[in-house]
């Protein structure tokens, strides 16, 4: 082991060996060397709570109902929604259907158009006079009745309460009249299965 020293007025340096110098820098790594890493934390601290003023909580609860509320009258002003027919409504399959289905009509000529127009006035001629002619003659009807009710009542009060009175024979009344299409003769209907695809709204 070689030991120099070295005395000065201000500062005194120890030179030891080289051996030496490696046993202290090993005396102050070796601690260094124990680091390790902890376990996977999955969470986060909680947080603190914060303490509030009881006014505050209550202003808040009071918005809300006052939210809930107005809600409430809200839906009770709206109306109750109505059951939607089907049956009147146009499919979306139409809808897209329109420009293929539109026929291109040819435009028709000048001498057509009037011919329809005047067929047309005469037509509504014709039918103004049938309901003057109706009208007439039920007006005919109904004066007629009136003064044999009134000669009746001279005559009998019996028998003008007993015609005044209604005839029950003929209610109720039922007609048999020419159908839409007229029937065909010797037609067998194929018999099928109905099935309701309607939607029920309960």
């Amino acid at each position: 082991m070689i030991l120099v020293n070295i005395f000065s007025s201000r500062r005194t340096f120890i030179f030891t060996s080289f051996k030496e110098n490696m046993i202290g820098i090993r005396r102050f790594i070796q601690p260094l060397l124990g680091f390790h890493t902890s376990a996977v934390q999955c969470a986060e601290p909680m947080k603190k709570k914060k303490k509030m003023d009881p006014s505050i909580i209550r202003h808040r609860e009071q918005r809300k109902m006052k939210r809930i509320e107005r809600s409430i009258r809200k839906l009770e002003r709206v109306e109750r929604p109505l059951k939607p027919l089907d049956e009147t409504q146009i499919p979306l399959s139409l809808k897209y259907e329109i420009p293929i289905r539109q026929r291109q009509l040819q435009p028709i000529s000048q001498d057509i158009e009037l011919s329809q127009r005047e067929l047309l006035v005469a037509w509504s001629h014709h039918k103004q006079k049938e309901a003057e002619r109706d009208l007439a003659c039920i007006r005919k009807l109904l004066d007629a009745q009136g003064k044999a009710l009134k000669e009746l009542k001279l005559e009998s009060e019996e028998l003008y309460i007993e015609a005044t009175q209604l005839d029950l024979s003929l209610l109720p009344y039922k007609a048999v009249g020419p159908t839409r299409t007229p029937q065909i003769k010797g037609y067998d209907p194929p018999d099928g299965d109905y099935i309701d695809v309607s939607r029920k709204w309960e």
